[in-house]
C-alpha cells in the first residue's frame, strides 16, 4: 500500500502522523510511503531521517493527497484537504465531528473513508489512540492554567503552589478521565488544594485510591458542580462523550459568581467544550475573557509540545497503520470491532452513531457498510 503523509496546516501544529521508525515499519513490510517535505522537520525529524527510513519526499501536499492510497495524519483534515480527499482513498486522523459540520459535510462528499483516532476502542475498555493525547493534554492543562492565572496574562494572581504561610491554589477538575487524571497528578504535584468531579462512583473511587485521600472527591452534579468551581482558582474541562458533542456543565451565569481573574482551560474543546462561553482558540492567541474570567480554549493542547505528542501518539497508532496497510481499510476494520468503532465516514454516509446524532444526519451501522462495499 502506498501511504501519504502530509505536513500538518493547523495553526501551530508541528505534529507528523508518522515518525521516521514508524516509516521503516512500513517499509520493512513491503509498503512505499511519501512524506511531505518537510513534514517533521519543526520536532528535529529531518527530511534525510525520512529517506533513511525508506520514505520517498515529496514537495507538496497536493501530491501526498493525489497518491496516497492511505493518508496519515494528527489532526482533522481543514478545507483545502477535505477537498484534495477521494473516493476509495482512507483517511486515519483525528476528526471531532460532532461539533463540525462544515468538515462533515465536506467529508461525505469527497466519499473517502475516514477513521477517527478518537472513537477507536480497545478490549478493556477506554480510547487507546486518544489517551496518549489525553495524558498531554491533562498534564498541559495545569501548565496553561498556572499561566493565565499570573497577573499580567489576566490572571487573579494566583500561585497555584502556594508559599509557607500562603494557602495554595484551589484546583477544580470536571471528570476523572485520562485528562482529569493527569490533571489531577499535575496539581497535586504542584501542591494545588484538588478536587475532582465525576458521575461515575468507580471513577472517582479511583482517583481516592490513586491519591490516597489528598485529592477531594465529589459526585457530579449540577449542584456541586456550581458551588466547587465558584470557589476555584481553576477549573478543568475534562469532559469527554467518545464521538459526541460534549455536554455544557458550566453555564455563563456562574461566572458571574467567580472571583475575578480566576481561569477556565476547556480541554473538551475539541468536541464542543463543556462551558457555556467556551469557544476554540489557537496557540497563536490562545485566551479570551468573559465576565472577568480568563477562558483557554486551545483546540490542539498537545500541538505546543509536538515532539512529546508526537512520539506517544505513534506508539499508539503504528499497530492500527500497519493493519490498515497490511489488510486494508475494508478487511482490518471488518474483522476487528474495536477498530471499527473509528469509522466514522465511508463513502459518503455516516458511520459513528454519536457524530450522526450531533449533526442530525443519517446513521449506517459500520458493519453493514463495510459487508456492502459502499
Amino acid at each position: 500500500m502506498l501511504v501519504g503523509v502530509p505536513r500538518e496546516i493547523k495553526n501551530h501544529e508541528y505534529r507528523v502522523g508518522l515518525v521516521p521508525a514508524s516509516v521503516r515499519e512500513l517499509v520493512v513490510r513491503g509498503h512505499r510511503v511519501i512524506v511531505q517535505q518537510g513534514a517533521g522537520a519543526a520536532i528535529g525529524l529531518a527530511d534525510e531521517d525520512y529517506v533513511a527510513a525508506g520514505a520517498e519526499i515529496v514537495a507538496g501536499a497536493g501530491e501526498v493527497f493525489a497518491r496516497g492510497e492511505l493518508i496519515v495524519k494528527v489532526k482533522e483534515p481543514q478545507p483545502d484537504e477535505c477537498r484534495q480527499l477521494r473516493a476509495g482513498q482512507v483517511l486515519f486522523t483525528y476528526l471531532h465531528l460532532a461539533p463540525d459540520p462544515a468538515q462533515a459535510a465536506l467529508l461525505l462528499a469527497s466519499g473517502v473513508t475516514a477513521i477517527a483516532y478518537e472513537t477507536v476502542t480497545a478490549a478493556a475498555g477506554g480510547l487507546p489512540l486518544l489517551a496518549p493525547m489525553s495524558e498531554v493534554a491533562g498534564r498541559m492543562a495545569i501548565q496553561a492554567g498556572a499561566a493565565c492565572l499570573e497577573k499580567p496574562r489576566g490572571g487573579s494572581g494566583v500561585l497555584l503552589a502556594g508559599v509557607p504561610g500562603v494557602a495554595p491554589g484551589k484546583v477544580v477538575i470536571l471528570g476523572a478521565g485520562v485528562v482529569g487524571y493527569n490533571a489531577a497528578r499535575m496539581a497535586t504535584g504542584l501542591g494545588a488544594e484538588v478536587t475532582v468531579l465525576a458521575r461515575s462512583p468507580e471513577s472517582l473511587r479511583f482517583i481516592d485510591q490513586q491519591f490516597r485521600g489528598r485529592v477531594r472527591t465529589l459526585r457530579s452534579t449540577a449542584e456541586t458542580i456550581e458551588a466547587s468551581v465558584v470557589d476555584a482558582d481553576l477549573t478543568v474541562g475534562a469532559v469527554l462523550v467518545a464521538g459526541a458533542t460534549t455536554p455544557r456543565l458550566v453555564r455563563r451565569e456562574v461566572l458571574q459568581r467567580m472571583r475575578p481573574g480566576s481561569v477556565l482551560v476547556d480541554v473538551s474543546i475539541d468536541q464542543g467544550g463543556c462551558f457555556e462561553t467556551s469557544h476554540p482558540t489557537t496557540h497563536a492567541d490562545p485566551t479570551f475573557v468573559v465576565d472577568g474570567i480568563v477562558h483557554y480554549c486551545v483546540a490542539n493542547m498537545p500541538g505546543a509540545v509536538p515532539r512529546t505528542s508526537t512520539f506517544a501518539l505513534n506508539n499508539a497508532t503504528l499497530p492500527f497503520v500497519l493493519a490498515l496497510a497490511e489488510q486494508g481499510a475494508r478487511k482490518a476494520l471488518a474483522s476487528d470491532p474495536h477498530f471499527r468503532a473509528g469509522l466514522n465516514v465511508d463513502r459518503g454516509r455516516v458511520t459513528c452513531r454519536a457524530v450522526a446524532e450531533a449533526l442530525d444526519l443519517p446513521w449506517t451501522d459500520p458493519a453493514s457498510a463495510l459487508r456492502d462495499g459502499g
